[in-house]
């Protein structure tokens, strides 16, 4: 099927103001789901995000033996059956959380599960995913045609009814996701685990924290720091109780909303923005200012203005590493230089993340450098042409802010969007051209 034509981002001729409400955050979506499934008791999920990687999420979890019956915007998990034994395949689309979160709990069944995905899918890293699964006693076949072990999709987990657990170490500094994924499925482990990161900086720490409290209020007694170290956890074996919960809005996809406010010195009201949050995307609160505009709680919702000079930032986007793409549009109209540090670990996201930005602001006349672990992006006039998305949700995100100062942005491809937010481009639409 070819793809559509490119779609022509809209350029406002007056500052946007307006209000929003953000569809529910995909992180917290997808741990509830993948908590209900491994729980004792069904859990109803309300206001969850329906999106690709949720849907995909839903389909990897029903074909493990679990159920999700959607009424409205209510959704009943039911849980994964571990006697299922028939051999399935799981699609993992493009989808990091899918990819790294299932094939723990699939260890946890008596299952044969193969596990593949899109194109680009096959290139993301997933030798963690692997390898801890292997140093935890559970067979996984990775082996290409030449018979060696590829460290990718597509591969397959041989389930044989239960994971021992303990002490186990990994390197995750290219991911947040892969200690993640441990932890939500560590309380089935007959030892639990006492999991240690070894490697590097560790990004997305906000990620972490999300999963932890999400562990925590199912009744998972989980310890952290352990002997006063922040990159380790101990998670006691144990039942998850089931929970009924309200899934926050998705403070990372608001990014694109907050930006329309500072590169128009404009005023957009985001509804329902909580006061407390693991969520990555609260720093846009910080980083709306530190822009120049303001950010203000007013009640329950985050009121950000634009400033009538956008400043340039230095920031380290290390625990924010997903807000990089619209951080740096914004940074691309600013008045003065900006540097984005922290974030070498985007080369492995949808796709290589500061090489396409580097790539498309460029193609629209924009001065940017490649730094080894981020951009530096310097004030030049931009012009209109195509934008390439390379298939990933916040490239999107990023040519729309640009488009609000620069006409003729063509955004290819701009359905990628339904990542993570279904109807982005008419929700889109209707708030700049009101």
């Amino acid at each position: 099927m070819s793809e559509p034509l490119p779609w022509l981002a809209p350029t406002p001729t007056e500052p946007v103001v307006g209000q929003i409400i953000v569809p529910g955050s995909k992180s917290l979506t997808n741990r509830a789901l993948v908590l209900a499934a491994v729980a004792e008791r069904p859990s109803v999920l309300t206001r969850a995000l329906g999106s690709r990687d949720t849907s995909l999420m839903i389909a990897a979890l029903t074909a493990l033996g679990a159920s999700v019956d959607r009424d409205g915007i209510e959704w009943t998990v039911r849980p994964v059956d571990p006697s299922r034994a028939a051999p399935v395949t799981i699609d993992c689309g493009l989808a990091g959380t899918v990819m790294r979160f299932v094939p723990a709990l699939a260890a946890l069944g008596s299952a044969s599960v193969t596990f593949d995905g899109d194109d680009r899918a096959r290139e993301r890293p997933m030798d963690v995913t692997i390898s801890s699964l292997r140093a935890l006693g559970v067979e996984v076949d990775d082996a290409g045609a030449d018979g060696q072990g590829r460290g990718t999709l597509p591969f397959t987990v041989h389930g044989t009814g239960g994971v021992e657990g303990g002490p186990i170490s990994i390197d995750s500094s290219a991911s947040s996701q892969f200690v993640s994924a441990l932890l939500l499925a560590a309380p089935r482990f007959a030892r639990g685990l006492d999991l240690t990161h070894t490697g590097p900086t560790l990004p997305s720490a906000p990620h972490i924290a999300m999963t932890v409290e999400q562990l925590r209020a199912r009744g998972v007694t989980i310890e952290t720091p352990v002997d006063g170290d922040p990159t380790r956890w101990r998670v006691q074996p144990g039942p998850v109780s089931p929970l009924d919960t309200e899934i926050e809005p998705d403070l990372s996809n608001a990014g694109v909303f907050v930006a329309a406010a500072l590169v128009t010195a404009g005023e957009v009201r985001v509804r329902n923005w909580p006061a407390s949050t693991d969520q990555a995307g609260d720093a846009w609160r910080r980083l709306a200012v530190a822009f120049g505009g303001t950010a203000e709680l007013d009640g329950d919702d985050l009121v950000v203005t634009g400033p009538k000079k956008l400043s340039g930032v230095d920031l380290d986007l290390g625990d924010v590493g997903e807000l990089a793409p619209v951080v740096a549009a914004v940074a691309a109209l600013a008045e003065t230089p900006s540097r984005l540090t922290g974030i070498a670990h985007l080369r492995g996201h949808e796709t290589d993340r500061l090489a396409a930005i580097a790539t498309e602001f460029r193609r629209l006349g924009g001065d940017v450098d490649e730094l080894d672990d981020g951009l530096e992006i310097r004030p030049r006039p931009l012009h209109g042409d195509v934008f390439r998305t390379y298939h990933d949700h916040r490239m999107a995100h990023a040519a729309v802010v640009l488009a609000l100062r620069v006409p003729d942005v063509f955004v290819e491809n701009v359905v990628t969007t339904v990542k993570t937010y279904p109807n982005f481009a008419p929700v889109w639409e209707r708030l700049v051209d009101a």
